[in-house]
């Protein structure tokens, strides 16, 4: 993905994120949100909670394609442009992409977003109309509220089949689907998936991305075998934020009550384009202090024109201490914010790690007996 197929955002700059750091979960086309973030300056910790595999040998999607020439379906329901790409080069390395097109050429084709209309033009057919929202439930709608009962109709299904909407067209119309990929769960005892979940918790991320319903549910599967799901959902209720491509994708995560961000428009760019704005207007943590203004934006703090980079025990440190300026924090209080099981002394180390980092004498004050607190 290039600049100019991104969104145009005020001020885009290639230090946009610097010092933010973001998880990504997607599999499918993770490069690209990769790529756009670390160009402006963030760092990415990548790990898939869902892996499109295709078929190791493409027997079932011949058998099912050669009963849908056969059986030339009154209706086309495309679901996704990959899919559909994968669907017509299958057929053609069979021999059977021509008669594929042919039986095709006389549906009444629909399909679910402008990709899947992509893919139906670049096969060399034409839709007939495009679902309200991209949303496998909004296609079979409009099937259903168009179409007379009793029609054949092919679906072009997913990654992950839903069969709630599968069962609304079986109950009018006989069904023949599809399935050109499908998507796999990467389980618990991937170490990637396993530093995600810990970076999350830990709340050393500061947003976690996603880019389909199936992915957030893998997520959680995998934090549930790890004994990790409450703190999964409590890090992104609070401290790590959460970033959907759209409803469908966000839907799981509202059942657990995280409330995520989403784009107006479902798509990629989209999506990068309200992470960056957001990070920059709502994660930005600024205090002032009687040594100038403390600036937090994920990793990077700022004071007195000094940008450092913090390590996670630091991190966590000032991140407390600067949720209530100017408050005495004890040292149990300091040691409960650090990653992992610490005490009194392992904070003791810590504090001391963090004053040499910012540089500032007397900006994090001691006081006796009690604790200590930013000096504002």
């Amino acid at each position: 993905m290039s600049d100019a197929d991104e969104p145009r955002v005020a001020g885009f700059r290639a230090n946009q994120l610097e010092g933010f750091r973001i998880g990504v979960t997607s599999d499918r086309r993770s490069e690209d949100l990769i790529d756009a973030f670390e160009r402006r300056g963030a760092s990415v910790l990548h790990a898939p909670t869902l892996r499109i595999t295709n078929a190791q040998q493409d027997d079932p999607i011949i058998a099912d394609t050669r009963e849908i020439i056969a059986r030339r379906p009154d209706v086309l329901l495309a679901s996704t442009g990959y899919g559909i790409r994968r669907w017509f080069e299958v057929a053609d390395a069979a021999g059977i992409g021509d008669a594929l097109t042919d039986s095709l050429s006389g549906s009444h084709i629909l399909v679910r977003g402008p990709k899947a209309r992509g893919g139906i033009r670049a096969a060399g057919l034409n839709d007939a109309g495009m679902s309200e929202v991209e949303t496998t439930a909004s296609l079979v709608t409009k099937a259903l509220e168009e179409l007379e009962p009793g029609r054949t109709i092919a679906v072009q299904v997913h990654g992950y089949t839903d069969e709630e909407q599968l069962d609304r067209l079986r109950a009018r119309h006989t069904v023949l689907t599809v399935a050109p990929y499908r998507w796999a769960m990467v389980g618990a005892d991937n170490e990637r998936v396993k530093r995600l979940l810990d970076a999350t918790c830990a709340r050393q991320l500061d947003a976690l991305t996603f880019t389909s319903a199936p992915s957030v549910d893998a997520l959680f599967v995998a934090a549930e075998a790890l004994g990790a799901l409450d703190d999964l959902v409590g890090a992104l209720q609070t401290d790590v934020l959460a970033a959907a491509v759209g409803p469908v994708t966000a839907a799981p995560l509202l059942a657990v009550g995280v409330r995520p961000i989403q784009p107006e428009r479902y798509r990629m760019g989209a999506l990068i384009r309200l992470v960056c704005e957001y990070l920059e207007t709502e994660g930005v943590h600024r205090v002032p202090t009687r040594h100038g203004e403390l600036s937090l934006r994920g990793q990077l703090v700022e004071i007195q024109g000094v940008r450092t980079l913090l390590p996670p025990t630091s991190l966590a440190l000032l991140r407390q201490l600067a949720a209530t300026p100017g408050t005495v924090l004890s040292r149990t209080e300091l040691a409960r914010a650090l990653p992992g099981i610490q005490d009194d002394h392992a904070m003791e180390v810590a504090l001391s790690r963090l004053r040499r980092s910012l540089g500032t004498p007397g900006l994090i004050a001691t006081v006796v007996k009690r604790g200590y607190r930013l000096d504002v």
